[in-house]
């Protein structure tokens, strides 16, 4: 049997995923959470071979769960399962360490293959999204833009989004500046936007 762990802040999808793959012979449920900062200590617990993550999640996104799920259980295979497929995701999942990256409306079929893939130690993407990544490029954003704009996501001030990154309120501005040039963007909201859209950026 391939022990499996779900994560998905959705129930409903989540219970979906379980209900689909639990209907394959060789596949078994042995977890699932709802936040991205449960993934790891449900992966110590239950030990799974393979486990499936959103990559929007509250409390830590399913990129950051599975850097963390490669770094310290490295047996664990990270399968990504997104409604967004966003090549600057598929960018970031593979950089993470994940096994592959595919999309929510997958055939359950498809998606149990794509399960045993993985397990047995091959990459698995989905071919559209691949193709897109290539043609895309890197995102142009620093990592200290990023952290900004995410920052900003929340409609904070300058002033919060300074304290809440221990910047000063010049060097925030400095780094939205350079955000909402590099993304084409007018303001910190468009370019919040543009840089979700792409995947450069995943919202919390």
């Amino acid at each position: 049997m391939i022990r499996l762990l779900l994560a998905d802040d959705q129930a409903l999808v989540r219970g979906a995923l379980a209900a689909l793959l639990q209907l394959e012979d060789d596949l078994e449920v042995v977890a699932e959470v709802a936040r991205g900062d449960e993934v790891l200590p449900a992966v110590l617990e239950h030990r799974p071979d393979v486990a499936l993550l959103d990559v929007e999640m509250p409390g830590l996104d399913g990129l950051s769960a599975a850097r963390e799920v490669v770094a310290r259980v490295p047996a664990c295979r990270v399968l990504m399962v997104t409604t967004f497929g966003r090549p600057g995701y598929l960018k970031q999942a593979m950089e993470a360490g994940a096994s592959g990256f595919v999309v929510k409306d997958t055939p359950a079929r498809q998606l149990a293959d794509a399960v045993r893939r993985v397990h047995s130690g091959l990459r698995v993407v989905d071919p559209a999204l691949a193709a897109e990544s290539l043609t895309q490029g890197a995102s142009p954003l620093t990592e200290r833009e990023t952290d900004v704009l995410r920052a900003a996501s929340d409609g904070g001030t300058v002033a919060d989004i300074a304290r809440e990154l221990v910047l000063s309120e010049g060097t925030v501005r400095n780094h939205l500046s350079n955000a909402i040039g590099k993304t084409g963007a007018r303001t910190r909201a468009e370019a919040v936007r543009v840089a979700v859209d792409n995947g450069w950026l995943v919202p919390r």
